[in-house]
Formats: structure tokens, C-alpha cells, sequence
């Protein structure tokens, strides 16, 4: 006799440490974008025209500013695709957000909210190289924006 799985109840375990981990970066983001965007505050007339003139100024803000724009567009574009095939709502104003606020914030913003929609069935967990380079990586990236907030 064939049993049949019955579905399951809540949220995995696997993702709500994802939510977890993605509302992390999310405020670790805001924090470390608008640490940086409060210089411009004194002069609202031309926040945003020094805030883009100031990323045209080196070839490295230049580099770093084209990598997060191309970034963007990858993103905005999976966020369009997951979106529609999961039924998470709303998903222009992530994209929106991501140009007002920061897309490092909002990104993962629409990962929790895609996760809870798909998170309901048990997926395979990483493995341990996974888990061992996913830590170096986010070491590393919190290293480098405490050194370029610095």
C-alpha cells in the first residue's frame, strides 16, 4: 500500500534560518548604505546630484557603480520571474525600493518574502562546503564594508 505524504504544516526550519539570514542582510545593508548616504543630508536641493556625481569620481566608484547597476538588472529581472511564478505581490515596489533605499536592502526583503511562499516544502540542505564558503564569503563581505564605511 502507497502512503501519501501528508503536506507540510508551517514553515521549515531551513527557511526561517533563510528569513533569518536574508532579514540580516537586509538591515546590515540599511545600516551600511545610509551610514553613508546621511554626508549628502545637509544639502536636500542636491542630495541626488552629488550622490551621483560622487560615483563617476574614480575608476574604482566607477567600477563598483556599473557592478551593482548590472546587478540591479539581474535582479529586478529574477524578481519579475520569481514573482510571477510564486504569487509574491507587490514585487515593482522592491524594485522601486531598491533605486530609493538600496537594492542590498531590498533584494533580500523579496527573498523572504519568496521563501515564505515557496519555503513550505522541505528542501535539500547545503552541504557542509556550502555552509563553510557561504561563511568565508559573508566574513569577507562584512570585513570589507566595515573597511569601506570606515
Amino acid at each position: 500500500m502507497t502512503e501519501i505524504a501528508a503536506p507540510q504544516q508551517g514553515v521549515p526550519t531551513t527557511s526561517k534560518v533563510l528569513c533569518v539570514v536574508y532579514a540580516v542582510i537586509a538591515l546590515a545593508a540599511l545600516v551600511a548604505t545610509w551610514s553613508q548616504n546621511a554626508a549628502y543630508f545637509g544639502h536636500p536641493d542636491s542630495f541626488l546630484t552629488a550622490f551621483l556625481d560622487d560615483s563617476k569620481i574614480t575608476a574604482a566608484s566607477r567600477s563598483l557603480t556599473a557592478d551593482i547597476l548590472l546587478f540591479f538588472l539581474a535582479a529586478a529581472v529574477l524578481m519579475v520571474v520569481e514573482a510571477r511564478k510564486h504569487g509574491v505581490r507587490f514585487v515593482w515596489l522592491y524594485i522601486l525600493g531598491g533605486a530609493a533605499i538600496a537594492i542590498s536592502v531590498t533584494f533580500p526583503l523579496f527573498l523572504i518574502a519568496r521563501e515564505l511562499r515557496v519555503g513550505r516544502t522541505v528542501s535539500p540542505r547545503p552541504g557542509v562546503a556550502d555552509a563553510i564558503g557561504l561563511a568565508v564569503f559573508a566574513i569577507v563581505v562584512a570585513a570589507l564594508t566595515i573597511w569601506v564605511d570606515t
